[in-house]
């Protein structure tokens, strides 16, 4: 490749940090794309053409990335950028044309004051076993949420942690704990065949980049039941809708077995947003749904319709709803009115929550 593309990809890569923005997108046929606040900008550049854009594009790939990516049509990897950013990325082919999406990685990770996370989360970290699912939508901060409560384990407590990701984004420093972090392809072949091996390796928390298919859920529940700290991400929209989504993977004649399982090993349920803040930044909101009897009761018996209900009446526990979680921040002025209904479970609810 030219020095010019690579000079290029540089000042592209550089411009994410010294913009704040999450997100750098190329695509034939439009200027170099940040995603800022949550909300798409376009670089004040031409746009792209096919040739131009497959340069870029293949700048960033190793040699045998390059030969996969050929042969697999879309690649996951993380890209580290002259030691001082690192970033994840998914190069694909869109109307057979090469595209990148890339996702600045923070250097640091941050506490949960930081993060203006609920400090009830700090109470997930605790336990020597068990299993905490982050859910939401992607570019939520799922991973970052993770990587604050694995990293307060850290901190706090002489573990084995094991991280399994798909690529590795968060670099963990050793400290209270000793932390190892394998990476699909390069450190093993599936998520399966590396938690099929994780508990020969002395495991005390286990942290499961993405739950993607029926084998990795099944070896996360064992894995917790086991007198393992599971963590675990999924893309669901509330703490009832991952109960049902785990259960509903697994063929009928298992299902009720799977609800025991379940009901014995969960520990909480996170769904989170991030929320456009007032005046700039984003903010998150979530509903935490941490399990008491009352929960396992429900998801024993394939109620989990009702699971919305006690997160609701269960305050004092450090649960808390959605919309509940959006309402305080429209009252703290943190977020407007507006945003916070596109994120709404009920606008109705919403609504009447931000009047009390």
């Amino acid at each position: 490749m030219s020095n010019s593309v690579e000079l290029e990809l540089k000042e592209l890569l550089s411009s994410v940090e010294a913009n704040n923005a999450s997100d750098l997108h190329l695509a034939t046929g439009r200027p170099p794309i940040l995603r800022i606040d949550g909300k798409l900008v376009a670089v004040d550049k031409p746009s792209l053409t096919e040739e131009h854009c497959n340069e870029l594009v293949l700048t960033l790939l190793t040699d045998e990335q390059k030969e996969r990516f050929s042969r697999e049509k879309e690649l996951d990897f993380s890209y580290n950028f002259e030691g001082k950013a690192r970033f994840r990325a998914n190069v694909f082919y869109e109307r057979g044309r090469a595209a990148v999406a890339l996702r600045l990685i923070p250097s640091k990770i941050r506490n949960f004051e930081e993060l203006n996370l609920p400090l009830v989360l700090k109470e997930f970290t605790k336990p020597s076993q068990g299993f905490v699912l982050v859910t939401g939508p992607t570019g939520h901060g799922k991973t970052t949420t993770l990587a604050a409560m694995v990293n307060e384990i850290n901190n706090t407590r002489k573990e084995h942690i094991v991280i399994i990701e798909d690529p590795i984004e968060y670099i963990f420093t050793h400290n209270q704990s000793l932390v190892q972090q394998r990476e699909l392809h390069q450190d093993t072949l599936s998520f399966h065949r590396a938690l099929r091996s994780i508990l020969r390796e002395d495991p005390n928390v286990v942290l499961i980049g993405e739950m993607r298919d029926l084998e990795t859920i099944r070896s996360a529940l064992t894995i917790a039941e086991t007198g393992h700290l599971v963590f675990a991400t999924l893309h669901t929209n509330s703490a009832s809708q991952t109960v049902d989504r785990i259960i509903d993977v697994f063929p009928p004649h298992q299902q009720n077995q799977v609800r025991a399982q379940l009901a014995m090993s969960l520990t909480g349920v996170i769904s989170q947003r991030l929320v456009s803040r007032i005046p700039e930044g984003r903010i998150v909101a979530c509903e935490i749904m941490v399990v008491n009897v009352a929960v396992r009761n429900l998801i024993r018996e394939g109620k989990n319709h009702q699971l919305e209900s006690i997160i609701q009446t269960s305050a004092e526990e450090g649960m808390i709803s959605l919309d509940k979680s959006l309402a305080e921040l429209v009252q703290k002025g943190e977020i407007t009115k507006e945003d916070a209904l596109i994120y709404s479970i009920d606008p109705t609810v919403l609504e009447s929550l931000i009047q009390e």
